[in-house]
């Protein structure tokens, strides 16, 4: 893993920074361990790799993906204490409301900048999009006024010309009247047309509406109460216990959140529901009325050679055209739903993934990390439609939006043993912050990291109106001076 120039340091640096990460006792991991690495335990070891060689500049390609919760959190806090520059890539919009400061966004073409973390680009963003649609507005209006009054001048100077004409055989004066009242009256003409022709070239382009991706699932059928119970399961790779003794239930309807560090035994679980592993003692309970349907991480699985349309497998011309309807919903046109699937980027993949989710009947979701690949806008659709869907959801996710949003329960898998806990992810989160002083995520108190969390949106937004002044400007004063004394303020805080 290192060179032969990498001195002893460097390896316990290395050592010590993949023990953080929750990787213990690498040195000894053998042949076998590490052709078993999970997605997790790989991004983990190439950031330990990474920190170690000290760099002045961090190039990040969503490096959020497979980490767990810990490890985002060691990643964040890592960050902050970093003095090089940093450039991240990523859809992960927790990791990017706590770690950045900047954003650039990159549209149609077009880069723009956002000074603030991801709250304060949406917030940006949204503003931008009204402000732009309202000159946009306004500036319709007033060409709809000169387009009326050039239709009115043509009229008059149409009306003065023809007098002109009848006036010749009278008095001569009356008939130079009459051409002077025409000509002025075509310089006006000319002269609004101009400047219509210059705001079509140089006006308030219309505001281009966000990309929306719309996923609908089928209402789900409402029989039976407890669709799923675990009694007593125990399971272990030889030595390596990942779970003993645990019970616990999911009813109908529930939105389940799975939460626990990389290699603790989500996936495992998930295989056992679905009947594709078989755990070493216990009972594991699945309904015969639970109709399940499951979005794995592996989105290469699927046939490269067919077609989207056919990969969706509908038979009756009824089904074939609300396939079509979907996935157009979705973001597949004419042309696309024709190409192999082997054509299709990793994001558009799993959009095809869900969308037979979609198709099928079901009343149990299993989702494991279902925003891998997707993009933001993607992501919050996925997130809305989930909230509207009555059955019931399992969902195994580290972007921490999703769990927050979609999840009222928990299943926490906490030293080898899985619990159900009767709140969401941010509820238990602050009760861990509370109670146990050993927590990574917060031991430095509920007041002093809601406080925090307060003043780094202040702090974006701070950094946001500053850009909109100079410096000599009083405003920018006014504002220097608030953004400096809550910098003093979260520096005090720890």
């Amino acid at each position: 893993m290192f060179s032969n120039n990498n001195n002893k340091h460097s390896l316990r640096n290395f050592l010590e920074t993949s023990s953080y990460l929750g990787l213990d006792k690498v040195q000894d991991w053998n042949d076998e361990r590490l052709r078993g690495l999970s997605g997790g335990e790989k991004t983990k070891l190439a950031l330990a790799s990474i920190w170690v060689s000290k760099p002045d500049l961090l190039l990040l390609d969503e490096p959020t993906n497979h980490l767990d919760f810990n490890g985002v959190q060691w990643l964040i806090e890592e960050l902050k204490k970093y003095y090089g520059a940093i450039l991240i890539i990523s859809h992960d919009r927790y990791f990017l409301d706590k770690s950045v400061n900047r954003i650039i966004e990159i549209e149609d073409g077009q880069i723009n900048n956002y000074r603030g973390n991801y709250s304060y680009y949406r917030d940006e963003k949204k503003r931008r999009y009204e402000s732009q649609l309202h000159g946009y507005l306004v500036q319709e209006k007033y060409k709809e006024k000169i387009a009326g009054d050039i239709d009115n001048l043509k009229g008059w100077s149409s009306k003065a010309h023809k007098q002109s004409r009848q006036k010749a055989l009278e008095i001569s004066g009356r008939k130079e009247y009459f051409r002077v009242k025409a000509k002025k009256m075509d310089k006006q003409v000319k002269s609004k047309l101009k400047r219509l022709e210059k705001i079509e070239i140089e006006g308030i382009e219309k505001p281009k509406e966000e990309e929306r991706v719309n996923f609908i699932f089928k209402d789900a059928e409402k029989r039976g109460k407890r669709i799923l119970e675990a009694r007593d399961i125990t399971k272990a790779y030889g030595e390596r216990v990942l779970f003993r003794d645990s019970s616990f239930y999911i009813s109908h309807g529930d939105k389940v959140g799975v939460f626990g560090p990389n290699g603790c035994g989500k996936t495992t679980l998930i295989k056992a529901i679905m009947g594709e592993e078989i755990l070493d003692s216990g009972d594991l309970f699945v309904s015969p009325s639970a109709k399940i349907s499951y979005l794995s991480q592996d989105v290469l699985d699927l046939d490269g050679e067919k077609t989207i349309l056919n990969l969706l497998d509908v038979a009756t011309k009824e089904e074939r055209s609300m396939a079509r309807t979907l996935l157009a919903n979705m973001g597949f046109d004419k042309e696309m739903v024709k190409k192999p699937v082997k054509t299709l980027s990793l994001g558009e993949r799993t959009r095809l993934k869900i969308a037979q989710l979609i198709l099928g009947e079901n009343n149990l979701l299993i989702l494991d990390e279902p925003t891998n690949h997707l993009d933001i806008h993607s992501r919050e659709r996925l997130e809305e439609t989930l909230e509207a869907y009555n059955g019931t959801i399992l969902l195994v996710s580290h972007d921490r939006y999703m769990m927050e949003r979609i999840c009222d329960k928990i299943i926490v898998f906490k030293d080898n043993e899985i619990q159900r806990i009767e709140s969401g992810l941010r509820e238990y989160l602050n009760k861990l912050d509370n109670g146990d002083s050993n927590n990574k995520v917060g031991d430095r108190g509920k007041n002093n990291k809601e406080e925090n969390l307060i003043l780094e949106n202040r702090i974006a937004y701070l950094l946001g109106e500053l850009s909109r002044f100079s410096p000599k400007d009083p405003e920018y004063q006014k504002l220097d001076l608030e953004f400096k004394e809550l910098i003093k303020r979260k520096r005090s805080n720890g």
